[in-house]
């Protein structure tokens, strides 16, 4: 996808005006690009740190309809996320994947079981399908054993989806290139230029590469769309925007699979404020969550590496071990954890939880500001953001919302190696048009997984060799998910790795250690069960 000198080939057209520059290499940025790219129009994408390494890299895994905001009267968005979950299954496949779930029915929930069911009802009925069914509590501990909660009365359940976050927006950046766009990670824009009117018509931008320190650049365009996601309200703040936004922290736990088997996930709500909360497979290990907490740090801004407190760590046990009471899971079963920056409209609401998910816009002096809704919209969020602009867009320029979200997958005949058809899905799923010179990058014996994880070692090659990767976390905690799955990041996998990627990557020893150090940093401050002595949050480390 990216190939040896990309990066200095993009930088030096930044020079050429643009149609369109959007900023922030999320979900939400990645898929204006890929919709600008196809409908024509000139479009660099620029990102501050690494692609996807805010909130798309931090969401909870899951492609879903949002059931729990119908209770909130959100039917709206619900039935925008049901249609485009479906859509994403349809044409995301080996990516996104259905995923049933059970939701545990307990004496005392609020609102009662009944009342869920009747939820699900209407759910399935935005989905154009009935896929749910109600479940006794004798066949729930027969189907379920796991679950030993003393007051269980029942269960539903139902089918949503999951995906691979982190790689899904990849995925969407590789056809957004294919189709003509540009993207440059560790592209941090300093500032908004401005013309005789008043209105933005372009950014100043400074290269993150570590050898290009010193390399700035004015980017000239008509348009700019900010899709910064939580921290859209600092961009704004360079023309004056009024701050709007809510910033919501939700974290998670990661625990072995071995320590936590679930074959599907299992949806219950919290002792304390039922709120609704789910334990899912993924990727080889079990996740836990969410937290809803508004993220507050002594007034600073949101950081690059936000990360789960204690007390988090504590009302997400209290979960666990009401709904899972005989797996005695404790903090050392923990592999790791994350939290990721959700970005709401602020209306005051008490309840974090009770804030509206939708998505919004503002147009405020020249620039488009998009943010809020979810992983699972974004086409659509894509699509709106475009309308919103399209008059000042050259050529008025047509946005087909039936062409596909993905394109179609490499036939599978054409690739010869020695997978099993499951395998050969997951790959094409992440990798899509560039999943045979993936495979034909390595040799036999990188086909094979990595620890006990569905992720193979040819993965990580291809990623060193073709994806942007420009510290050691980008390759382990996004392209290659290890660094979430693995005990201390794949700490013990490091000599192994080093010896796949270093000389894909061409950095030299010194520079190998330096990025290991750094890593290793990162994953015992903000991927870890937090220290006592060191519970606040890492703001940024050196890049």
């Amino acid at each position: 996808m990216w190939k040896p000198g990309w990066r200095d080939e993009v930088w030096t057209g930044l020079q050429e005006p643009f149609d369109l520059i959007v900023i922030g290499g999320g979900i939400t940025g990645a898929g204006i690009l890929r919709e600008a790219s196809r409908a024509g129009i000139k479009t660099i994408l620029l990102e501050a740190q690494d692609f996807a390494a805010g909130t798309s890299s931090r969401s909870a895994k899951l492609v879903h309809g949002g059931l729990r905001y119908l209770k909130n009267a959100q039917v709206q968005l619900t039935l925008e996320s049901v249609r485009e979950r479906e859509r994403l299954l349809r044409e995301g496949s080996g990516l996104v994947s259905p995923l049933g779930f059970t939701f545990v029915n307990c004496q005392g929930d609020r609102p009662p079981g009944w009342i869920f069911g009747l939820g699900l009802v209407l759910y399935d009925c935005l989905g154009l399908k009935w896929k749910h069914k109600s479940i006794s509590r004798e066949d729930l501990a027969n189907r379920l054993p796991l679950v030993s909660c003393d007051r269980v009365l029942g269960a539903y359940h139902y089918l949503d989806a999951q995906a691979d976050d982190a790689r899904l927006v990849l995925r969407v950046l590789q056809e957004a290139i294919t189709s003509g766009g540009k993207a440059l990670n560790y592209a941090r824009v300093e500032s908004l230029l401005r013309g005789n009117s008043g209105v933005v018509c372009g950014v100043a931008v400074h290269d993150l590469d570590p050898a290009q320190r010193e390399r700035t650049c004015e980017v000239t365009a008509p348009v700019v769309i900010n899709a910064t996601g939580g921290w859209a309200d600092d961009l704004r703040a360079h023309i004056g925007g009024k701050p709007s936004l809510r910033k919501l922290r939700g974290s998670h736990l990661i625990f072995p699979w071995d320590k936590l088997p679930l074959s599907e996930a299992i949806s219950f709500n919290h002792p304390i404020d039922r709120r609704p909360m789910y334990a899912f497979p993924w990727e080889g290990v079990t996740i836990v969550g969410t937290t809803d907490v508004d993220h507050t740090l002594d007034d600073e801004p949101v950081p690059n590496e936000p990360s789960i407190s204690n007390g988090e760590i504590d009302y997400l046990f209290l979960a666990v071990q009401k709904v899972f009471q005989q797996s005695n899971l404790a903090e050392q079963d923990v592999v790791s954890t994350f939290s990721g920056i959700r970005a709401v409209v602020n209306t005051g609401k008490a309840n974090p939880s009770k804030e509206s998910r939708e998505h919004i816009s503002w147009d405020e002096s020249g620039m488009l500001t998009i943010t809020g809704g979810k992983l699972t919209t974004f086409r659509l969020m894509a699509h709106q953001a475009l309308g919103k602009v399209r008059s000042r867009l050259r050529g008025y320029p047509k946005f087909d919302a039936d062409l596909p979200v993905m394109d179609p997958l490499p036939a599978f005949q054409s690739l010869d190696y020695a997978l099993p058809p499951h395998a050969l899905l997951r790959l094409s799923g992440r990798y899509g048009a560039d999943t045979p010179d993936m495979l034909a990058s390595a040799s036999p014996p990188e086909f094979r997984p990595i620890a006990d994880l569905p992720a193979l070692w040819v993965e990580l090659r291809w990623a060193a060799r073709s994806e942007a990767v420009q510290h050691l976390d980008d390759l382990l905690l996004r392209r290659v998910r290890i660094g979430l799955c693995l005990p201390d990041g794949g700490k013990e996998c490091l000599p192994v790795i080093k010896s796949i990627v270093q000389g894909e990557l061409g950095w030299d020893d010194s520079r190998w250690e330096v990025e290991e150090n750094r890593y290793l940093q990162l994953v015992r401050q903000c991927y870890s069960i937090p220290q006592p002595e060191n519970e606040k949050i890492l703001n940024r480390l050196p890049v």
